[in-house]
């Protein structure tokens, strides 16, 4: 893992907020597939698209993220944002990948792109490991080396 390159900023964000939006983005797929709804696709895609494209400091997930980390009493873990600015978008073009196909009801695919968005958010919640990352070091980079 030390190989891998990231996006660089000076802003940082709190880890321990990002690993819980992981969660509720984790969540928020299987509970739009259970409950075969698409509302709650649509609510992680919208906010996907707040943390990756606007200035906005905390999108609705981030704040119940927010929330939760104060109620637990988690302790701050800064970390740079670009990394995650960047899996954010990846995570919105997933996203809206699994809503075109859900709402075409192409349920096996919509389900297979949910599946990996699970794994990869399932990665950032249980170990830390930003697929966003992995992704940007192997195919992103090399088109700019």
């Amino acid at each position: 893992m030390r190989q891998l390159v990231c996006p660089i900023s000076k802003d940082v964000v709190d880890e321990k907020i990002t690993r819980i939006n992981a969660l509720i983005g984790i969540l928020l797929i299987i509970t739009a597939f259970v409950m075969d709804s698409s509302i709650f696709l649509i609510v992680l895609m919208a906010d996907f698209f707040m943390r990756a494209f606007t200035q906005v400091k905390l999108s609705p997930i981030s704040y119940v993220s927010s929330c939760l980390s104060n109620a637990l009493n988690l302790k701050e873990k800064p970390i740079a944002k670009a990394p995650k600015i960047f899996a954010a978008r990846l995570g919105f073009v997933m996203s809206l990948i699994i809503v075109g196909l859900f709402l075409a009801q192409l349920n096996t695919a919509a389900i297979v792109v949910a599946g990996m968005l699970v794994f990869f958010a399932s990665l950032e919640f249980a170990a830390g490991i930003c697929m966003g990352c992995i992704i940007y070091t192997y195919i992103v980079l090399p088109f700019y080396k």
